[in-house]
């Protein structure tokens, strides 16, 4: 298997200028025909210009636009990886496991809890550079959505799709999380491993501070991020251009509430810390932090070393089709007309 990338994928945002191009273009041609209106009658102008094509122009800009998209492709240097080796680092594994229950789509902390969370993890994808990352989302189940992993670019993807829906049981499973975090580690005995529990804390399924000390034996520490507030918010749910609230089965407004005290006790089992969160700060800073004093291990990965550029043939597309707009006239030519190239005279 061969990885693809792009070396300079900042020059893909140039592709953004085709669609403005093809509206200019479009634009000119129709403010065009409406001056050929108003010159006279159609028929009678495009008797008076038996040369004139209409659709030659268009293939012309046709051919230009795809020429200049295959121009930005070479910009961005499109590679394929052709050496997979193993890379040895020193770091430390942590999974994150991260509450999707509904309740984390109340809007205490802006946007809301769920959106705020993943906008901090991400941002502390941006700074690892040694350590493996895991993530696991939960509800009333827990499932792995990443496993631990150096590949942060495929992290961030993951993340950006985490919703509730992905998860079909409602609830909040911290257990569950916890023992599928155990079960996601590297096996091996001696190893830096470490847990980040980003929950509002409302368990109903099981019991996380058994499941906490369990962990702790198997020497895995547990660190909890509380997220909401304790006095209880209702949870807002959007419905087309609507908000309406979360209501349980007998009608009445969901509301839910921070439980710091789960929290601490699961963080205080495992040897972690508990953070509360806010808007301005998530928390995730100061844990990993804390995680970083941990003792470092040899961590084993494979990866990439060296990349073969694949640009040149973006580049002889792009020229050949600069090369067959340059030799399209814009207007019929009279001795070359008997020739037939094509079915229809352009």
């Amino acid at each position: 298997m061969q990885l693809f990338r792009f070396a300079n994928p900042g020059f893909l945002y140039l592709l953004l200028l085709l669609p403005v191009i093809v509206g200019l273009w479009i634009l000119y041609q129709w403010r065009k025909k409406r001056a050929l209106q108003r010159f006279g009658d159609p028929g009678l102008v495009k008797k008076l210009m038996p040369e004139y094509s209409t659709i030659r122009p268009n293939l012309k800009m046709f051919f230009r636009i795809l020429a200049l998209a295959f121009i930005i492709i070479v910009l961005a240097r499109p590679q394929f990886g052709s050496k997979l080796e193993e890379v040895r680092k020193q770091g430390v594994e942590v999974i994150i496991a991260l509450d999707v229950s509904n309740s984390m789509l109340a809007q205490d902390i802006q946007p809301d809890r769920l959106t705020r969370a993943k906008q901090a993890l991400t941002r502390l994808i941006d700074n690892l550079d040694n350590d493996k990352i895991g993530l696991i989302v939960f509800a009333g189940d827990a499932y792995t959505q990443i496993p631990i992993t150096t590949d942060y670019i495929s992290a961030k993807m993951f993340l950006s799709t985490i919703n509730p829906e992905m998860v079909p049981k409602q609830g909040t499973s911290i257990g569950s999380a916890i023992e599928l975090g155990m079960r996601s580690f590297s096996p091996g005995e001696d190893k830096s491993r470490a847990m980040i529990i980003i929950t509002d804390g409302e368990n109903h399924e099981d019991d996380p501070v058994s499941a906490a000390s369990e962990a702790a034996k198997a020497g895995i520490i547990i660190h909890t991020i509380g997220i909401g507030s304790v006095e209880g918010v209702p949870v807002s749910v959007n419905k087309g251009e609507l908000t309406e609230f979360l209501k349980d089965a007998e009608g009445n407004t969901v509301i839910t509430k921070l439980d710091e005290e789960v929290l601490k006790k699961i963080a205080i089992s495992a040897s972690g810390n508990y953070v509360r969160a806010s808007n301005t700060n998530i928390g995730l800073d100061e844990i990993f932090n804390e995680i970083r004093t941990m003792k470092k291990q040899e961590l084993e990965s494979k990866m990439f070393t060296e990349y073969n550029d694949q640009f040149r043939i973006f580049a002889i597309l792009g020229l050949i089709l600069l090369f067959t707009e340059f030799m399209i006239m814009d207007r019929k030519n009279r001795k070359l007309a008997h020739i037939k190239l094509f079915r229809y005279k352009l």
